[in-house]
C-alpha cells in the first residue's frame, strides 16, 4: 500500500510538474508578443475581469486574442502550481502516517 501510495503521488507529481513546464513555455511566448507591442497592465488586471475589459482591452484592441491567451495561461498555470503544493502535502502527509 505504502509504495502504491508513493508511486501514484510521484507520478501525479511528475505529470502536473510537466503540465506546469509546458504551460510556462506558452505563456513565455505569448509574454514575448505582449512586450514586443508594448502592452502594459498590472497583476491586478489579470485577476479581475471587469477591470481588463475596461481598462486595458480598449487600450490595445489589436492585441485583444494575445491578452486573453496570456491571462487565461495565467490562471490556468498558478491552478496548477496549487495542485503540485497539494500533491507535495499530500506526499509528506504519506511519508509521516507510513513512517
Amino acid at each position: 500500500m505504502f509504495t502504491f501510495l508513493i508511486v501514484l503521488v510521484w507520478g501525479l507529481f511528475g505529470a502536473m510538474l510537466f503540465l506546469n513546464i509546458y504551460f510556462r513555455v506558452k505563456v513565455f511566448k505569448v509574454y514575448k508578443t505582449l512586450v514586443q507591442n508594448e502592452v502594459e497592465f498590472g497583476a491586478s488586471h489579470l485577476f479581475n475581469q471587469k477591470k481588463m475589459e475596461e481598462e486595458v482591452i480598449p487600450k490595445y484592441p489589436h492585441m485583444e486574442e494575445e491578452i486573453r491567451i496570456f491571462v487565461s495561461h495565467i490562471q490556468y498555470s498558478m491552478q496548477m502550481a496549487t495542485v503540485l503544493i497539494a500533491l507535495i502535502t499530500l506526499f509528506g502527509a504519506i511519508l509521516m502516517y507510513y513512517r
